[in-house]
C-alpha cells in the first residue's frame, strides 16, 4: 500500500510538471517572461528538472514546495499582461501559502505582486548580436542566446566571426556547438547551410563570417546593423584594439569577455552594471573569477566591512595551458595541464576594485590551476570590521542569496556532499559552500564555487542586456 502511495504521488508531480511546460514556454515566447523557482530556471526544463527545482526549495525554507501548490500561480501568471520580466513562482507561492489556506485569493495576490511588470510597456526593439570568436565562451553564449529565441526575444544572435574558412570548417564548428564534453549535447537541432555559410540552430539563422581581423568585416552586407559585437578572442584588451570593431559597418558597441585595460569599464553584472551609460560603446565583462567573488565580497562588505583579505582560486585548466609539456611564454603554464597543479597569477583580486572601489588595495590574490576541465573554487580569507560566527555569516549569505539585489549572482548550498562536478551548468556567478565556512572573531574563510564557463556566460548575457538598454524586472522585488 505504501509503495502505491509513493508511485501515485510521483505520477501526480510528473503530470503537473508536464502541464507546466507549455505554459512556461508560451510565457517566454509570447511575453518575454522567464519563470523560475528559487532562482532555478524552468524555461526549457525537463519534467524531472521542474520536479527537482521544487524539491530544492526545502533547502531554503525548511520544507518542499509541492507542484500542486505552485501550479495555480503559473496558471494565474499566464492570464496577466506581464512582459519582459523574471518571475520567481517559488517565492510567490511560499509566501502566499504562509498566509493563506485556500486558492481563493491567488489571482488578486498575483495582480498586486506583479504590478510593476503589468505596468511595464514593451517598447524596446530587438537588438542584433555578433559573436566575434567561437571558443568555450562563444559557444556557450550561443547556446544561451538560442535558448531565448522567440517573438518576444530582444537579443538576436545574427552572426559569428571566425578565422580560417578551410574545407570542412563550418561542419566542425556546428559539431562543436552540437556536442560539448563538459556541458553535454545542445538542446535542440543544429544544421549547416554550406552554400550560404550559415548555421541554423533551433530555427535561428546564424551567419558565419570568415575574417582574419575586424577591418575585413562589413556586417551590413548580411543585413546586420546597429549590432553589439561580443569579442571572445581576448586578442585585444584596450580601446585601440577593441575600437577596430567599431570601424566595421553595422557595428555599434563592443563587449569584451575578458578583463580590459586602460579606462574601459570592467562590469560585474549585478554589482556595478548601473555604471553603464548610453554613451559607453566599449565595455568589459571582467573575468570569471572576478564575477564569482565580487558579489559575495560586496555582500560581506555591506554587512560586516572588509579590512583586508586574500583570495586563492583553485581554477580548472583552460585552453591557454598545454596538454603536455611544451614551451609557453608564461611561467609554469607550459607544463601538462591534466597532470599537474600549476601555481599561477590571477588579477581577479585587484580587478574587484574596478567593480567595487571600496575594496581597492585591500585584497591580494593567487591561483592554482588544477586537472579538472570546468568549475573552480575561490577561497576568501577575510579580516572583517566586526566579529561574527559560522552560523551568523552563513545566515547572512543565505539571505543575500535569497532576497537581496544580488540574488541572481549568489547561490548558496548547505550540502555536505557537494563536489565540483555537481556545479557544472550553474547559472550563478558564485555558489557559497556554507559547510566549508570558517569564522571566528573578526576572521572568516568563505568558499565560493563557480562554473567558470557557464556561470560566467550568464553574467555576460546580463551585461549585454544592460549595454543595449534591455532592462528586465525581477519579481518579487528583493527585500
Amino acid at each position: 500500500m505504501s509503495a502505491d502511495k509513493h508511485l501515485k504521488s510521483w505520477q501526480e508531480r510528473f503530470e503537473l510538471a508536464e502541464e507546466m511546460q507549455p505554459i512556461i514556454g508560451k510565457l517566454y515566447r509570447n511575453q518575454g517572461v522567464e519563470v523560475v523557482v528559487y532562482g532555478r530556471p524552468l524555461l526549457n526544463a525537463s519534467t524531472i528538472e521542474i520536479i527537482k527545482a521544487h524539491r530544492l526549495v526545502r533547502r531554503f525554507v525548511g520544507e518542499k514546495l509541492r507542484l500542486r501548490e505552485s501550479y495555480p500561480f503559473i496558471a494565474a501568471l499566464s492570464k496577466l499582461p506581464v512582459r519582459q520580466c523574471k518571475v520567481d513562482i517559488g517565492k510567490l507561492a511560499v509566501k502566499y501559502w504562509q498566509q493563506h489556506d485556500s486558492t481563493d485569493q491567488i489571482a488578486s495576490y498575483m495582480q498586486q505582486a506583479l504590478a510593476d511588470a503589468i505596468a511595464c510597456k514593451d517598447e524596446v526593439e530587438p537588438r542584433n548580436v555578433v559573436l566575434y570568436g567561437f571558443g568555450r565562451i562563444g559557444r556557450l553564449l550561443a547556446r544561451l542566446l538560442i535558448a531565448r529565441s522567440g517573438q518576444s526575444n530582444k537579443l538576436c544572435l545574427r552572426a559569428i566571426v571566425l578565422r580560417g574558412g578551410r574545407d570542412g570548417d563550418l561542419e566542425k564548428r556546428a559539431s562543436l556547438l552540437r556536442r560539448d564534453s563538459v556541458h553535454g549535447p545542445f538542446n535542440g537541432s543544429v544544421e549547416v547551410d554550406i552554400e550560404n555559410n550559415a548555421i541554423i540552430a533551433n530555427g535561428t539563422y546564424i551567419q558565419v563570417i570568415y575574417a582574419n581581423s575586424p577591418n575585413e568585416v562589413d556586417y551590413t552586407k548580411y543585413g546586420i546593423d546597429n549590432a553589439l559585437v561580443v569579442d571572445n578572442t581576448g586578442i585585444w584588451k584596450d580601446e585601440a584594439g577593441l575600437g577596430q570593431h567599431l570601424q566595421c559597418p553595422g557595428a555599434a558597441k563592443v563587449l569584451l569577455t575578458a578583463p580590459a585595460k586602460g579606462n574601459i569599464k570592467n562590469i560585474v553584472y549585478g554589482v556595478n552594471d548601473n555604471d553603464i551609460t548610453a554613451e559607453d560603446v566599449i565595455c568589459s565583462a571582467a573575468s570569471c573569477t572576478t564575477n564569482a567573488i565580487t558579489p559575495v565580497l560586496k555582500a560581506i562588505n555591506d554587512g560586516y566591512g572588509i579590512l583586508s583579505g586574500h583570495v586563492e582560486t583553485i581554477h580548472s585548466y583552460t585552453n591557454d595551458q598545454n596538454l603536455i609539456d611544451n614551451y609557453h611564454k608564461a611561467d609554469r603554464r607550459g607544463r601538462s595541464a591534466p597532470l599537474n597543479m600549476v601555481i599561477t597569477e590571477t588579477g581577479a583580486a585587484k580587478a574587484v576594485a574596478k567593480a567595487l572601489p571600496v575594496l581597492a588595495g585591500k585584497l591580494t590574490g593567487n591561483a592554482i590551476r588544477v586537472p579538472t576541465p570546468n568549475v573552480s573554487l575561490a577561497i576568501l580569507s577575510l579580516n572583517l570590521g566586526k566579529e561574527t560566527s559560522k552560523d551568523d555569516i552563513n545566515d547572512y549569505l543565505k539571505n543575500a542569496a535569497l532576497h537581496s539585489p544580488l540574488q541572481n549572482q549568489i547561490d548558496y548550498t548547505d550540502s555536505t556532499e557537494i563536489v565540483s562536478s555537481d556545479l557544472v551548468g550553474s547559472r550563478y556567478a558564485g555558489v557559497v559552500d556554507s559547510q566549508a565556512t570558517i569564522a571566528e572573531e573578526n576572521r572568516a574563510n568563505i568558499y565560493v564555487w563557480y562554473d567558470n564557463e557557464y556561470g560566467y556566460s550568464c553574467q555576460v548575457v546580463g551585461v549585454m542586456q544592460k549595454m543595449l538598454g534591455l532592462n528586465f524586472i525581477n519579481l518579487p522585488l528583493s527585500e
